[in-house]
């Protein structure tokens, strides 16, 4: 792993979510670099044990790393001078798929955070509620429905925490959402919607 206040950060969410023990999707974690415009941006998956294949419920987080950022990092690493602030562009997706019937927003808005906790001097905010309806190439398939509720921030980094290698104030703003994203991946687990079978059945498909 370099060593990067970005790449410092990605460890800490990890260990936040392996102390929440939420279950890693590993072929959905992906780590691109723009080349035209120098954007850095790592996505992965999580989800509760034991929710099968695909999980009934998920969280989809994104980190962005702008160019600006970079070039306020590179500024205090190189020239040490702090003048704005780099920042990650977060979002975190809570997302309830395989559902047999239509969602209704409402009913999963109800058991939703309007804000995450605090992450540094920042919180994330709820923007907005996406509903899916797919169908497969058969005939007569069974449509599935899935209802996504997303949530962005910008978690701007101090000083302090730029100085920091062992990366304890990363560990401290970040340990919390590890928490957060368990326990609202449970709440939405249990509002008794009926899910249809995954590829590995789950013992009782419905809350």
């Amino acid at each position: 792993m370099l060593d990067h206040i970005f790449t410092d950060a990605i460890g800490a969410l990890r260990e936040a979510f392996e102390a929440a023990f939420l279950e890693r999707q590993a072929f959905e974690e992906h780590f691109q670099v723009d080349v035209l415009l120098g954007d850095v941006t790592w996505e992965t998956s999580y989800g509760l044990p034991g929710e099968g294949q695909p999980p009934r419920v998920i969280s989809h987080i994104t980190f962005d790393w702008p160019s600006w950022s970079q070039t306020a990092y590179r500024k205090w690493y190189v020239d040490e001078v702090f003048e704005e602030p780099p920042a990650i562009e977060m979002e975190i997706v809570f997302r309830a798929q395989r559902l047999a019937a239509q969602p209704e927003p409402r009913q999963i808005t109800r058991v939703m955070d309007e804000m995450s906790p605090l992450i540094g001097a920042g919180r994330l905010e709820q923007a907005g509620v996406t509903v899916e309806i797919g169908y497969l190439s058969e005939p007569d398939a069974t449509p599935e429905y899935a209802i996504e509720v997303t949530y962005e921030g910008l978690y701007e980094l101090a000083e302090s925490a730029l100085a920091d290698g062992a990366s304890h104030l990363l560990d401290e703003h970040f340990g919390a959402l590890g928490g957060w994203i368990a326990a609202t991946l449970v709440r939405l687990g249990d509002l008794g919607l009926v899910y249809l079978p995954g590829d590995e059945a789950d013992d009782d498909s419905t809350d």
